[in-house]
């Protein structure tokens, strides 16, 4: 009897302009003996990715083994690390340029592995910078090459785009409209969701009691992962908080940290500060935004977890003035926090570089710790906020296009 299809639904489909493979089958999942893959999570944020989609791949198929680039939780599924995620954090040209030599020297030694292992595929997981030039080496070497998670050539340095389908063999994106970016290239891209939909839905509202709040003005801080990021970013959240204690003795803040060593930079750089009172939570960051009043979020992914947690926020980041030199005159979207960008409108304030001073986050914080119109337009703004990022089982879909590419 043949096999039961199992073909992604629309829009979960092939948007290339190469003709269509036959759909995914459950026979992807009868291949040789131990397949392997080479991953490269170089981030925080990808080391989780990573790791939600290396357990999807393995309860399909368990013998699947796993090398390369991560953190502690792809290490928990069971890959062997070779590099560690949090000695690759680097953010732009200021902060790259004093690691190159550790960078080259790591790209050297995972390309010698990729070429004495040889890998059924080299999965990239976001981390553009190093992974666009690798995946151009494993090309070379003739490898398979899949792009899990987009770089955002969407929204600055369109010119990576034609390199990007000579080189990749299959790109998984997570937001809906990234087929298009791709659409005339034919690159074989396959929109599967986000897998944030999955993780929000997971979060019991009553796992949030415990969170250490001591008032009912609640505002949680999120700096972002990277150290560099949370040295530049927190000090003026700090700051911002000390302002609205003037105001708001009452209020308590939370540092939302996603692992033990980002609570150590934070801590590190709160023993700084005086009151008012800070406390850091390790690992519950979603619990963390939803039990609290407002947010003040560094732009990146955070600020759709805030979103789907409907935790208003005021979006803010700063970089290096080298960094932001250049960057600036490579953004071409209106928006810098991805839940501007999905909304496709400023629904929630952002702050960049110099506009991001104290005085400006509180300002821009304070209406939306009570109730306010301000705030109730905001968490209106949010509602159906899951719907634009896709239907649930994100993981549990790329892991079925890895296994049809490596079967």
């Amino acid at each position: 009897m043949r096999p039961r299809r199992c073909a992604l639904p629309w829009p979960f489909a092939n948007t290339s302009g190469k003709a269509d493979r036959e759909p995914l089958s459950l026979d992807c999942c009868r291949m040789k003996n131990d397949p392997s893959l080479l991953v490269i999570a170089g981030e925080v944020s990808g080391d989780m990715h990573a790791a939600s989609l290396l357990h999807a791949i393995k309860s399909i198929t368990p013998g699947v083994k796993c090398f390369g680039v991560g953190g502690d939780r792809l290490r928990e599924e069971g890959a062997e690390i070779l590099y560690h995620a949090s000695d690759m954090a680097a953010l732009g040209f200021a902060e790259v340029i004093p690691k190159l030599s550790f960078f080259r020297r790591v790209f050297r030694n995972l390309a010698r592995e990729a070429a004495e292992r040889r890998p059924d595929a080299v999965l990239l997981v976001d981390y553009p910078g190093f992974n666009l030039r690798f995946a151009e080496h494993a090309h070379k070497l003739g490898l398979k090459v899949i792009y899990y998670i987009c770089p955002q050539v969407w929204a600055w340095h369109r010119s990576r785009i034609p390199k990007m389908a000579e080189v990749i063999d299959r790109l998984i994106a997570i937001f809906p409209f990234e087929p298009d970016v791709f659409a005339q290239t034919g690159l074989r891209v396959d929109y599967v969701g986000h897998p944030l939909v999955d993780e929000a839905a997971r979060i019991d509202p009553v796992g949030a009691r415990d969170i250490p709040w001591q008032s009912d003005a609640r505002i949680a801080l999120l700096p972002g992962s990277r150290r560099q990021e949370i040295l530049r970013i927190l000090p003026s959240f700090c700051r911002a908080a000390q302002i609205i204690a003037k105001t708001r003795p009452e209020a308590d803040f939370i540092v939302a940290a996603p692992s033990d060593g980002v609570a150590e930079v934070v801590k590190s750089c709160l023993a700084r500060f005086k009151a008012p009172r800070f406390a850091v939570v390790v690992g519950r960051t979603r619990h963390v935004l939803r039990s609290a009043s407002a947010a003040l979020v560094a732009s990146g992914t955070a600020t759709l977890e805030a979103a789907l947690m409907k935790c208003p926020m005021v979006v803010s980041y700063k970089v290096a003035p080298l960094n932001y030199f250049f960057l600036s005159r490579l953004v071409s979207t209106p928006h810098i926090g991805m839940v501007n960008i999905v909304a496709g409108a400023r629904i929630c304030p952002e702050l960049v570089q110099n506009e991001a001073t104290p005085q400006a986050l509180a300002r821009h914080l304070m209406p939306l710790i009570d109730d306010s119109a301000a705030r109730r337009q905001m968490i209106l703004a949010f509602e159906g906020f899951a719907a634009r990022l896709g239907p649930s089982g994100s993981h549990e879909r790329a892991a079925r296009i890895v296994l049809d590419e490596i079967g």
